[in-house]
């Protein structure tokens, strides 16, 4: 009897569900795939956690993309859950349960999955996959149905598909979170509308969107005039339909987003025009990549090994002068320790940012060369992208993508002082820490910034932070867990172990981070003494308001108290705590914090441990780096491990 009424339970939740997904249209199934490797009971008990967490992410934090990971143990699992941005929170915690009973059911013993629906995707991994976007298994899907004369022509409706699916192939990449959604109709006065959107992870880069958006398009450019159709990879999704399956107020206007200069019509004609010299520079191309990948094959120093680096374009010395104004004041963006920056105008029109270094020995500009290299490649949303430089004139120039709001630090303490809510410094503070987990974990090689601080983090025009100079970063081979180097930095950002004894590693930055953290809360320098006749420098009065309790006086008296909650601020700050401990080993990593801010779970790390204390607001120049003789030739400048 027992037995039965098992069944019967079972029966009724299976009907349950399957009613339940009938009327859930987001929640049709695109897309499985299982990994072929069984894991462990360990593994699924760290997939439990990590799946709960994504999914107290998405309904208390009210968002639509989130990811956890549970990484401190032999059996690691990484997890990643994306939601259509056109779904309220609800629905999308609705899709999320439905793809984490299927992801269980479909592959159930095996150490990675990922189920793909109308509505979202639910991955995971026992590797880091966070920036993969294209991935083999990627595919199109053309729905049944075909447009027929009477409501809109064929040719018609195929134009309009095809001329909107372009266009959400060049906004998507561009736009904030990744994600546009749009609707055409296919005639003026016309009963056919065209409903098209795209999305792509927020964890890859922009360069990885527009390639997984390319191949999208690609698997379903020869659906239409189907009414519909799918396109699916590991890192993005796009849809067009000729029925609404978003609200009308949920579109976004892509137009600022697109190339601007003429028509579709006259692109066509420059295109045709054009096309009949395409073989030639096809054959061209391929003859100078197959001349690079065997210089680069046959280089002693090799080190990066089968990466493909793309060399940075290479600007004339003249048309930079020129585009400075012979590096007029008033083109001057900033000064550092390293050089000056310039506003430059170049001969397209597109305004970039000079910096003119002021090294220029022979050493300098070999290294120069090497690390203008691997930086070049570097793509995150979260970092300035280097577009170019110029080595052959008086004066090493690099040149980097222009950011319309400066610099961070004119916010908190400059001109612009005030200016920033809470909602906008919170998005700084997560935007700066994903950059930096990526430069630590998620590029081929890692990386070390050594002077992170508010005068190297700039804002685009929509206030999302970028991290910028990378002229003292340093490469972290990975079989070490530290480089033995000279100081270079700035004091006061600068970690103790580092400043004082020369050990160099990843939470160098971490530190740095965190003492930046304490600058965007309270909006005051890390060397400051003048708040309320207190002596003590912003880490040391930060610590001695944790440790009495009181948080919440940190905080930037611009701020309005109604736009933050109590908790919000003091988790930051903790963090922000977390981050400056001493020793080293027991700050997180950049990709845990990542996790820690976006997570509603407490800090389950023990008690604080003190921070010591470094500060100064003087800037030591980069130096050769030369180990001490006690040391070991653990020292690697990035010009070492990429060849000359």
């Amino acid at each position: 009897m027992k037995l039965l009424w098992k069944m019967a339970a079972v029966l009724v939740l299976a009907l349950w569900m399957i009613e339940f997904v009938m009327s859930q249209p987001q929640a049709n199934l695109i897309n499985q795939g299982c990994s072929q490797v069984n894991a462990t009971s360990e593994f699924f008990s760290n997939l439990n956690a990590t799946l709960a967490d994504l999914r107290r992410q998405l309904s208390i934090n009210r968002t639509h993309f989130a990811t956890a990971q549970l990484a401190r143990s032999s059996n690691p699992v990484y997890a990643i859950v994306q939601c259509r941005n056109y779904l309220s929170t609800a629905d999308c915690v609705s899709c999320f349960d439905i793809a984490a009973v299927d992801i269980r059911k479909y592959c159930r013993l095996v150490n990675g999955a990922r189920v793909i629906y109308d509505g979202c995707f639910l991955r995971y991994e026992t590797n880091r996959f966070y920036g993969t976007a294209n991935a083999l298994g990627n595919a199109g899907r053309c729905d049944n149905g075909t447009i027929r004369n009477g409501t809109a022509s064929a040719t018609s409706y195929t134009a309009v598909v095809e001329a909107l699916l372009s266009d959400l192939v060049i906004a998507t990449p561009k736009t904030k979170n990744f994600y546009a959604a749009t609707a055409t109709k296919v005639a003026p006065g016309g009963n056919t509308t065209v409903y098209a959107m795209a999305q792509c992870a927020e964890t890859v880069t922009e360069i990885e969107c527009q390639n997984c958006m390319n191949v999208a398009l690609e698997n379903i450019k020869s659906c239409p005039p189907r009414t519909g159709a799918r396109a699916f990879d590991a890192g993005c999704f796009m849809r067009y339909t000729n029925t609404p399956f978003f609200a009308s107020n949920q579109t976004i206007n892509i137009s600022r987003y697109l190339r601007s200069g003429g028509s579709r019509n006259k692109k066509a004609i420059i295109g045709g025009v054009l096309g009949g010299f395409g073989f030639l520079l096809l054959v061209l191309a391929l003859l100078l990549r197959f001349r690079l990948s065997r210089k680069k094959r046959i280089s002693p120093r090799g080190k990066l090994g089968s990466t493909e680096l793309q060399g940075p374009v290479t600007y004339n010395y003249k048309d930079l002068k020129s585009a400075t104004k012979n590096f007029s004041p008033e083109y001057k963006l900033g000064e550092g320790g390293s050089g000056d920056v310039y506003k430059g105008i170049v001969k397209n029109g597109n305004i970039v940012a000079v910096k003119r270094l002021a090294l220029c020995t022979s050493k300098a500009k070999a290294d120069f060369e090497s690390e203008v290299r691997l930086i070049s490649n570097v793509h995150h949303r979260n970092l300035v992208r280097l577009l170019g430089c110029s080595s052959k004139g008086p004066d090493l120039l690099l040149v980097y993508e222009y950011m319309e709001n400066g610099s961070l630090d004119s916010f908190l303490y400059g001109g612009k002082r005030g200016s920033l809510n809470w909602q906008q410094r919170f998005n700084i503070i997560y935007g700066t820490a994903r950059g930096l987990a990526y430069l630590h974990e998620q590029f081929h090689v890692r990386i070390i910034h050594r002077d992170i601080k508010p005068g190297n983090i700039l804002l685009d025009d929509e206030l999302q932070p970028k991290i910028a100079d990378f002229g003292l970063a340093r490469l972290l081979p990975e079989d070490q867990t530290h480089l033995n180097t000279k100081f270079a930095g700035t004091l006061g950002y600068t970690a103790p172990e580092y400043a004082l004894q020369g050990q160099l590693s990843e939470k160098a930055d971490t530190y740095s981070f965190g003492v930046v953290l304490l600058e965007i809360i309270s909006g005051r320098r890390c060397g400051d003494t003048n708040i309320e006749r207190d002596t003590d420098f912003l880490l040391e009065y930060a610590w001695k308001l944790h440790d009495n309790n009181m948080h919440l006086k940190l905080v930037d008296e611009s701020l309005d108290s109604d736009e933050y909650q109590a908790e919000d601020v003091k988790k930051v700050i903790e963090i922000a705590l977390m981050c400056t401990q001493s020793p080293a080993s027991l700050r997180p990593t950049m990709p845990e914090v990542v996790v820690l801010l976006i997570s509603d779970r407490s800090l389950e790390r023990g008690p604080l441990s003190r921070p010591t204390f470094v500060n100064s607001e003087d800037r030591i120049r980069d130096v050769p780096d030369v180990p001490p003789p006690s040391m070991s030739n653990a020292t690697a400048t990035l010009s070492e491990l990429t060849g000359r």
